[in-house]
């Protein structure tokens, strides 16, 4: 997905310090040139794995979306590495949960429900789902957030700063600090489950009338700061649905693609968080149901209004247009050499592939990530500036989608999807109302935060 790859700079940029641990690990390590350092010598690819594991929120989220990638990004000894983080997220003991439990909610949270499960069904980067019931029956997750995480986060970030700072070698344009500086803002917002909650209604208002996207309702009265209640989803995850008919993954991935385009270019208003755990499917109903809307962000005209012209310039091939409209969204200056910019636009028609190459586009059969492996030494050597702000988590979010359709091999028609999503953005009565179109409805602002703790109905005059 273009732009290409400088936007998705800590993933790709620990991409290519993969491959070169990947050759030295295995002794098959090539020349570089004369004088070239390696990119990550073994001494140091312990030391990054030793500050992600004392980490905790930071760490395990990053280890958690780099995980995702395919083997042509991860070697098998970082895949295994990262496996470890994965699984290093311990739950609070009985006694602490209750502990946040009480101190957020009150001492008589409990009289609310009928049951509630001790043990944690999953435990994540920054905190842990527990099972229950109501007493009208109706099931729900309660997430409970980890002691002391929200605080964490700064110094996790600067520990892998740190230790950024004294790894020999690394190619001057992977600007790791805008990268992880962004990181810890989203991580730091993730942590405001009364802000994820607000997400998740505007979510719910937003696919209110969908046929495909389910979102769980929230439970006011049992959320807070620290403790967020919501419906219990139905469906299992979206990994598993890789044996499911050739149509029906097809269908998935078409679904998933529809919705990541009406994120950016309908509602202006994305979950970007690229886990694949956050997409239930549920084959009775042929549903996704949708989770976790801590990473959502807000995405101005200005700069949809650009990205979307280099996704049709991708689309049709035209390589003046990328150069000028990547200038115009900051990822050129105009200065970068002949060679960077003939490199940055092979990148973007790379990532662009699914929107010009024949259709259906099969992602099972694509070698987008090889192929955009294979530059990013020069791009990262070459690079002057770091992408704006805005394109590192929306970059994470395609680079998870894109991932997820090539796990389950989907074949998706993405230039039709794209076409019609490009037209009704550029269509007038789509230019005339600005706040509209974010919402779904007239109503051109959200309320305010306080809403959400109202029994009144949402904002779009439907019941949440």
């Amino acid at each position: 997905f273009p732009p290409p790859p400088p936007g998705l700079a800590l993933e790709l940029g620990l991409g290519a310090l993969a491959e070169a641990a990947r050759t030295r690990l295995r002794g098959q390590e090539r020349p570089r040139g004369p004088g070239s350092p390696p990119l990550l010598s073994e001494a140091t690819a312990e030391r990054l794995v030793a500050a992600l594991s004392r980490a905790r929120g930071a760490a395990l989220k990053l280890g958690q979306f780099l995980s995702m990638a395919d083997s042509s990004v991860l070697t098998p000894q970082l895949q295994r590495i990262l496996a470890r983080l994965r699984q290093s997220a311990e739950p609070m003991p009985g006694w602490q949960s209750r502990a946040v439990l009480e101190a957020e909610l009150g001492p008589g949270w409990q009289e609310q429900l009928q049951e509630f499960q001790n043990v944690p069904v999953a435990a994540a980067s920054l905190g842990q789902v527990h099972r229950g019931r109501l007493r009208d029956g109706t099931e729900v997750a309660l997430k409970i957030q980890y002691p002391g995480v929200a605080r964490s986060i700064g110094s996790d970030i600067e520990n892998l700063l740190t230790l950024l700072s004294l790894s020999p070698g690394l190619p001057k344009g992977l600007f790791a600090g805008p990268s992880l500086r962004s990181l810890q803002r989203e991580l730091e917002l993730e942590c405001d489950y009364r802000r994820e909650a607000q997400s998740t209604q505007r979510f719910r208002s937003l696919l209110g009338s969908d046929p495909f996207f389910r979102v769980p309702r929230v439970l006011p009265q049992l959320s807070s700061r620290r403790v967020l209640c919501t419906e219990w989803g139905r469906g299992g995850a979206l990994e598993q649905c890789r044996e499911l008919p050739q149509e029906r993954r097809d269908q998935i991935c078409s679904e998933l693609l529809r919705l990541c385009l009406l994120e950016l270019f309908q509602f202006r208003f994305m979950q970007t968080d690229p886990n694949w755990a956050n997409f239930l499917y549920e084959p009775q109903s042929n549903t996704v149901t949708l989770l976790d809307f801590g990473a959502c962000r807000e995405f101005e005209r200005e700069f949809t209004d650009l990205y979307i012209e280099v996704i049709k310039a991708a689309a049709e091939r035209d390589e003046q247009k990328i150069l000028s409209k990547s200038q115009e969204l900051k990822f050129l200056t105009g200065f970068e050499s002949p060679a960077l910019q003939s490199l940055h636009v092979q990148a973007v028609l790379l990532l662009g592939e699914p929107f010009w190459g024949a259709q259906p586009f099969d992602f099972g059969a694509q070698g987008t990530a090889r192929g955009v492996r294979g530059l990013l030494p020069q791009m990262l050597r070459g690079r002057l500036v770091p992408p704006p702000e805005p394109s590192y988590a929306l970059h994470r979010k395609l680079g998870g989608l894109f991932l997820a359709c090539a796990h389950l091999r989907g074949r998706v028609r993405c230039r039709e999807l794209f076409q019609q999503v490009y037209e009704e953005y550029w269509h007038p009565k789509n230019r005339e109302t600005p706040g509209a179109a974010i919402l779904g409805c007239g109503t051109p602002n959200l309320p305010g935060p306080q809403t959400l703790w109202d029994t009144r109905p949402c904002w779009d005059s439907t019941p949440c």
